[in-house]
């Protein structure tokens, strides 16, 4: 699972739960049923795709993520650091899982360069949100 959607199952979890599991290896022996019609009741990529984007679009980002930072012992500041986001949904925070991020994300800065890397990030990762129906305050994505 990408970083992102690692993010997104954390914030998300209905939407994560909708998700079909991942694909079974199909059965060496013969006689048995074949691995498509062992599938056949899964929801496809975009049944399960719909799924998700409907219950992202019941969630004010907002309030879940500020229940979380009230139940958690840390003063977390998810709403302006990628790396307090990242802490508060229980998710590595480190310089590589932010570098990865920002390479699935496809940022063009220097790596390097934590400080604008980590804002071009939290902003991205804001928006993605909004972009699938989440309810994200306008100024958290600026």
């Amino acid at each position: 699972m990408s970083i992102l959607g690692k993010i997104f199952a954390r914030i998300f979890p209905g939407a994560h739960a909708q998700q079909p599991a991942p694909t079974q290896a199909a059965p060496t022996t013969t006689g048995g049923a074949s691995a498509s019609q062992a599938q056949a009741g899964a929801p496809t990529g975009t049944q399960a795709g719909g799924a998700a984007a409907a219950t992202l679009q019941r969630v004010d980002i907002e309030k879940v993520l500020d229940d979380l930072a009230a139940k958690n012992s840390q003063k977390l500041n998810w709403r302006t650091s990628i790396v307090d986001l990242m802490k508060l949904v229980g998710m590595d925070s480190t310089l590589q899982e932010r570098r990865e991020l920002a390479d699935e994300l496809g940022y063009t800065g220097d790596k390097q360069d934590s400080a604008a890397m980590n804002t071009w990030l939290h902003k991205q990762v804001m928006k993605k949100m909004a972009d699938n129906g989440g309810k994200v305050p306008a100024n958290l994505m600026d």
